[in-house]
């Protein structure tokens, strides 16, 4: 019976190849071909060679280097808060005291919030403290950077603390009370046994919160509005501005995207190659 069926199997997986080739790979490789193009659309593309490659590392009005620095400080400054207080959370709501649930259910509920939905209700909270003082969101970089920090970080921090809560909950009881009667400290048994046994959960939220940080875009273009120009424009944004706000910045556009998939996807390569092998190491 089971040899029977294995010859189906191109039926099967054939709507899920053709909805992977239409929706990524067509497109993805389109994009890469328009990207060493001067075009308006895919049909008066015109080879222009390196030439959008050239110009979006080297035209002061480009941006994108910026960009890039903003987006990778920002990332890093997220991926540490997030999983540092994710984690605490963490190991507070394992405690087993009342009202446990009530707790991770009111912590992980900001991330069914869309993301749009969520940028405009901060960014009338923030602008909303900010014009006591006289100042507003896009008064300087460093208001929109940590108002766009806190929003995140209110946002994910929930999801995180429930993968960390299924890791801590996986550890075996035994092990914890073997720690106590060999004598071990509260800080002994996080760093030596806890943190050893959560790294496949580190994993999982070190690789969401770092790509999810350094492509976002919805919150980015809510909380800080038209308003944002030149103040705060991660990569995302700032590609999406290049390529529908600019005319005859189309190819510079795609361009861009290009550069920024390749960093992407070679960040989370070598995330998830360093977290993996500190996985076997334990």
């Amino acid at each position: 019976m089971e040899k029977s069926m294995r010859k189906y199997w191109p039926i099967f997986v054939l709507p899920t190849m053709l909805a992977f080739l239409i929706g990524f790979l067509i497109p993805f490789i389109m994009g890469i071909y328009l990207s060493f193009c001067n075009f308006t659309t895919v049909t008066d593309a015109q080879f222009v060679g390196l030439a959008n490659y050239i110009r979006i590392f080297t035209d002061p009005s480009s941006n994108f280097l910026h960009s890039l620095w903003l987006t990778s400080l920002f990332t890093v400054v997220n991926v540490v808060l997030i999983n540092v207080f994710g984690f605490v959370l963490a190991l507070l709501l394992v405690r087993g005291f009342r009202g446990t649930n009530l707790f991770r259910t009111v912590f992980f509920m900001p991330n069914l919030i869309g993301g749009i939905v969520l940028g405009w209700i901060w960014n009338l909270l923030l602008t909303g403290i900010l014009d006591k003082f006289g100042r507003t969101l896009v008064y300087s970089e460093a208001y929109g950077f940590w108002g766009l920090t806190v929003l995140m970080l209110w946002q994910q921090a929930g999801y995180m603390m429930i993968i960390y809560i299924a890791g801590l909950q996986s550890i075996p009881d035994d092990l914890i009370e073997a720690a106590s009667i060999d004598g071990a400290t509260p800080l002994q048994t996080l760093f030596k046994i806890k943190i050893p046994m959560v790294m496949p959960s580190i994993t999982i939220c070190t690789f969401l919160t770092l790509t999810n940080s350094f492509k976002l875009f919805d919150q980015n273009l809510a909380l800080l509005s038209a308003e944002s120009s030149g103040k705060l424009k991660l990569l995302a944004l700032d590609i999406y501005e290049t390529f529908y706000g600019r005319n005859g910045w189309e190819g510079a556009g795609q361009a861009k995207a290009v550069v920024f998939t390749i960093i992407v996807a070679l960040i989370a390569m070598v995330q998830m190659r360093l977290t993996n092998r500190k996985e076997v190491q334990q």
